[in-house]
């Protein structure tokens, strides 16, 4: 045997290499091109886990963030209810006194028309007073099931007056109107209300043609950090107005924060507690084009129908 292999011609060698690996050169080529499909497609997987704990990351950042701007507003809720009761009383004093003198001053129109300013700034208070201790009560939620539609519904009723003052309309595409939630009716049409009333006076600058308020629904899966994903309705509230610089956004629902020269910028602050006690959020984007968009979005309690189309969360 010795023998034979020192007598091998070049080819034999060829023949005993082959005997003693295994494996052809084909075999080879094989080998080498199933181990690059290998390390692709760990690559592949790699890349798809770091987009994952990217996601995770930054949900969970916003989470987080959500966490503290709640504690935060509910910390100023106990101030300002604080500070809210121990005005009414003194103000309700001068209301009061007010209108004695406006019954004792009907033959002396200067002071009566004094005294009824009074009797008018005396209720503008008392409004924002009333409007401080709602943001400050704890915000306790009788919830009944609703369906999406049912909610703007109440909400499009309840805006027909302020609609027309501002010459404005609405668009409406709510193809999750049967979406149910866990809503109580009352907070969450003020809630959303409130919305709806920042985006129609956010455009009173704009042409009238312009003066469109967009109210869009859809189905959403939001990953948890269980790792699982439930399904959310996102509400839609979207205007043509001003729109609202990037660095105020996060100070958009602080109580008595507002972009425009009047209002008390409670109005986004309870809303924002509202929707925050129904376990949801609410996101702020600009819109193409100019303008706003403001996203409630709220966990779905049942779906209804045929409606199956879902998506990933937009940020």
């Amino acid at each position: 045997m010795s023998g034979s292999r020192q007598l091998a011609t070049p080819q034999g060698h060829d023949r005993i290499d082959r005997a003693e690996t295994g494996i052809g050169v084909d075999q080879l080529q094989d080998l080498m091109q199933s181990f690059n499909s290998t390390a692709e497609r760990l690559h592949a997987t790699h890349e798809a886990l770091n987009n994952q704990v990217q996601t995770l990351e930054h949900e969970l950042a916003e989470a987080n963030d959500q966490l503290r701007r709640s504690q935060q507003l509910a910390a100023l809720g106990e101030m300002a209810a604080g500070i809210a009761h121990e005005i009414r009383n003194p103000l309700g004093s001068i209301q009061l006194y007010a209108q004695i003198l406006v019954e004792e001053l009907d033959d002396r129109p200067d002071s009566l028309a004094v005294c009824q300013k009074i009797g008018t700034a005396v209720r503008g208070l008392d409004a924002i007073v009333r409007d401080v201790l709602q943001f400050a009560r704890n915000t306790s939620v009788q919830t009944e099931p609703l369906t999406v539609g049912a909610i703007v519904d109440r909400v499009l009723q309840d805006a027909e007056g302020l609609l027309a003052m501002h010459s404005a309309r609405v668009e409406r595409d709510i193809p999750a109107d049967d979406l149910v939630i866990a809503a109580d009716p009352t907070l969450m049409v003020q809630a959303i209300g409130n919305i709806v009333r920042n985006a129609v006076e956010s455009m009173e600058a704009a042409p009238e043609a312009d003066r469109v308020v967009r109210l869009e629904s859809r189905l959403l899966r939001r990953l948890r950090v269980e790792g699982d994903r439930r399904p959310i309705v996102s509400i839609g509230i979207a205007d043509r107005g001003c729109g609202i610089p990037e660095d105020l956004v996060h100070r958009l629902f602080n109580p008595f924060f507002t972009t425009r020269p009047t209002g008390t910028g409670l109005g986004l602050a309870i809303a924002h507690r509202v929707v925050d006690a129904h376990d949801g959020d609410i996101v702020v984007a600009p819109r193409e084009g100019g303008g706003s968009i403001f996203e409630v979005h709220v966990p779905v309690l049942e779906l209804r129908g045929a409606l199956v189309e879902t998506g990933e969360l937009e940020e």
